[in-house]
């Protein structure tokens, strides 16, 4: 008689709607972690690259991307939500918090608020709120993604299907800007662009005109760094019988990608404080070289703020593609075919 200790991931009839799923290993991030995710993405916004250009806009310090927090609360969801998932179909209302900055512990909850079998009864649609926050329970960023899972036995009966009600965008009243953050001392010069809030114009669209080559050892060295353990992003012995043959890249190292990207064209886009929505809409592989353009959605008033704005934006990314005609739909509505992402969120961004 044997029992085993290990943790093979959950399939989707082991959700249940209303779950509380409190997720392992805490982590406290560190500069090197900052660091190491520059060398694995070449981001360069300014804010979060110096400490001293931090400190006058009145941040204690430069906080860490708010992309690679990101990372780190999703990667801590990974073993118990989408282990067995085929695929993380999208993202929606997402809310940054309070800065994260060296030396922060963050942790992760997920509560099921959805669940849907697909029609094939081999796989189901799970809907998870997760929130992670840091070591004085301050939200440090919530959001909600979809992800299609394996089902352990396609004979086992389906749950009543329950798809919630999301919204479109991330109310105004819902964005969190930090405390104490000012820029009337902002520096155009050091965060490398003239172009502030009052420049650009709904509809506007920017191509971010440079590429990069996704390598193998970098998509793997990223995901590993938030302890991402989805297993189609590591085991090739497994992948080569899968669907594509390969191990995929995880969405979010091409979502990091493509805003490193947009600093051509949007390096004062600084703070990122929501994320209204996100698709993934083909998988990227190694050897794919990925571009991005951006469009201007919305140009948003903060309340009593004269210095600072927000921009909602959409960018989408591309694989062997450059973006000078802003790939996106054919006639038949249909994604362009270089297409991996189409990703809708809101920025902080300083004013005249």
């Amino acid at each position: 008689m044997s029992a085993t200790k290990t943790n093979p991931g959950n399939f989707f009839e082991d959700f249940s709607l209303g779950q509380t799923l409190v997720h392992a290993t805490p982590r406290t991030v560190t500069e090197g972690d900052s660091a190491l995710y520059t060398a694995l993405y070449g981001s360069r916004f300014a804010v979060q690259s110096s400490t001293a250009f931090a400190r006058t806009l009145g941040l204690p310090a430069a906080p860490v991307d708010d992309l690679l927090a990101f990372h780190l609360v999703f990667g801590k969801t990974v073993p118990d939500i989408s282990l067995n998932a085929i695929a993380n179909l999208g993202y929606a209302d997402g809310r940054f918090g309070v800065p994260v900055y060296p030396g922060d512990t963050l942790r992760s909850v997920s509560t099921v608020i959805g669940l849907k079998e697909n029609s094939n009864r081999q796989t189901g649609v799970v809907t998870v709120r997760s929130v992670g926050t840091n070591q004085r329970d301050e939200t440090v960023l919530a959001y909600t993604r979809w992800v299609m899972v394996r089902k352990r036995d396609p004979a086992s009966p389906a749950p009543d299907p329950v798809v919630p009600d999301l919204p479109k965008a991330v109310a105004t009243t819902d964005l969190t800007v930090p405390e104490g953050l000012h820029t009337t001392a902002y520096d155009t010069a050091l965060a490398g662009s003239p172009h502030l809030w009052d420049d650009y114009a709904p509809g506007e669209t920017i191509d971010h005109v440079d590429g990069m080559t996704i390598e193998e050892a970098d998509h793997m060295l990223a995901t590993r760094l938030y302890q991402n353990t989805a297993k189609v992003h590591f085991n090739q012995h497994t992948e080569k019988d899968g669907r594509f043959g390969r191990r995929i890249v995880y969405g979010g190292h091409v979502i990091s990608l493509a805003r490193a990207l947009s600093f051509n064209g949007l390096a004062n886009a600084f703070k990122l404080v929501a994320i209204n929505g996100g698709q993934h809409v083909a998988p990227s592989f190694a050897g794919d070289t990925l571009y991005a353009w951006s469009e201007v959605l919305e140009k948003i008033e903060l309340a009593g703020r004269a210095d600072l704005g927000a921009l909602r934006l959409r960018t989408v990314a591309t694989k062997d593609h450059p973006c000078a005609d802003f790939p996106d739909r054919g006639p038949d509505g249909k994604p362009h075919p270089a297409k991996v992402l189409d990703f809708d969120y809101t920025v902080l961004m300083p004013r005249r």
